[in-house]
């Protein structure tokens, strides 16, 4: 077959927008030859459930999956019941992109708090932490936040103790949509134990597509007590892969060496230098009319632009509306993103809006 694209078209919509690693390619190739049991009774699964116990501890058991969705609503209603809710911000993915699955598939109803920052607070989580023992009220039972959020920010590990402390001691659990999961390793500088296991965070959902897979994420149940039937819920969430190998070859490739730092320090590295440049350019006049609204402390750059200039960028650039509303737009960068990309993109950005 060829290629049917244009290789030099380059983009700052999405870290999904990117291809795969050379080196995740590379591990999906040295699965294939030869049978392999089906259904997660492969060499390649079982080696991952020793990778990922390296890195949060023994004791937790993954569940490879196709995609994010797939993750975060399986993990979400193994640790639920049917009478169960989940607390979550309002940008958070479960309640504003992934299609009402949490609803329809797994029949969850979501609590959605408002923020600045697209981070929960202990007090933020008390104003939909009640109604206990009403059954006129959905019940509570599961808080959900993600790393890196929605809005590109990080929470702390002290954060996340804080917020685990909290629903622990009202009795609920805590979940944590990990699809950035490296890019806050990287910027915390922190394995992934500590802020996550360590900190009591119960089920996470460990993200591969955002940082050089091709597909593929996993359920890690970090307490056991958490969640329950998660071999029977995979596959009735039709997240259960036949030829499993070649989605646990991918999460080894990331996570047995450093490949899931790397990747993630490069995207995060890059989007600190579009910031930078940016703020450089708004400084000496070559830039004009861009504000920021989020803290860049991820690989997403969050920012508002003057009136139609968002729509011109993008016929050189494509990238997302955030708020239309308020002109404000997402920029994202991923493991292949170059200097030279964010040096070209910074430069018509300056063009368009001092022309």
């Amino acid at each position: 077959m060829t290629t049917l694209h244009d290789t030099t078209i380059r983009g700052f919509a999405s870290d999904n927008y990117s291809g795969v690693h050379p080196e995740v390619l590379a591990a999906i190739a040295a699965a294939n030859d030869g049978h392999q049991i089906a259904y997660g009774e492969d060499a390649y699964t079982a080696r991952l459930q020793e990778v990922f116990a390296q890195h949060f501890g023994e004791g937790v058991e993954a569940f490879p999956v196709f995609n994010g969705t797939g993750a975060n609503v399986t993990g979400l209603q193994s640790m639920l019941p049917r009478w169960g809710a989940v607390i979550a911000a309002s940008t958070a993915h479960i309640n504003v992109d992934e299609g009402g699955a949490p609803e329809r598939v797994a029949g969850i109803k979501i609590l959605n708090v408002p923020t600045e920052d697209g981070k929960l607070t202990p007090e933020l989580i008390d104003r939909e932490a009640w109604g206990w023992g009403d059954e006129h009220r959905a019940q509570p039972l599961v808080v959900s936040i993600t790393q890196s959020t929605e809005l590109g920010t990080l929470y702390t590990p002290e954060e996340i103790r804080a917020i685990a402390d909290h629903a622990h001691e009202r009795g609920m659990r805590l979940h944590l949509d990990g699809a950035r999961i490296s890019n806050a390793a990287a910027a915390l500088d922190l394995p992934l134990r500590a802020f996550t296991r360590d900190v009591g965070v119960d089920v996470l959902s460990f993200g591969g597509t955002k940082n050089g897979a091709m597909l593929g994420e996993a359920i890690v149940v970090l307490d056991p007590a958490a969640s329950e039937g998660l071999l029977f819920l995979r596959k009735l969430n039709m997240q259960l892969s036949s030829k499993m190998r070649f989605v646990s070859a991918q999460l080894i490739a990331l996570l047995e060496g450093d490949l899931y730092l790397r990747n993630a320090r490069h995207s995060n590295a890059m989007a600190a230098r579009l910031r930078a440049a940016v703020e450089a350019g708004l400084a000496d006049g070559s830039i004009a009319g861009v504000s920021f609204t989020q803290p860049t402390q991820a690989n997403g750059v969050f920012a508002t632009l003057p009136d139609g200039i968002a729509d011109r960028l993008r016929e050189s650039f494509r990238f997302y509306d955030w708020d239309a509303a308020r002109n404000e737009v997402r920029w994202m960068c991923s493991f292949d993103t170059s200097e030279t990309d964010v040096d070209a993109f910074v430069a018509e950005l300056g063009r368009l809006t001092t022309r």
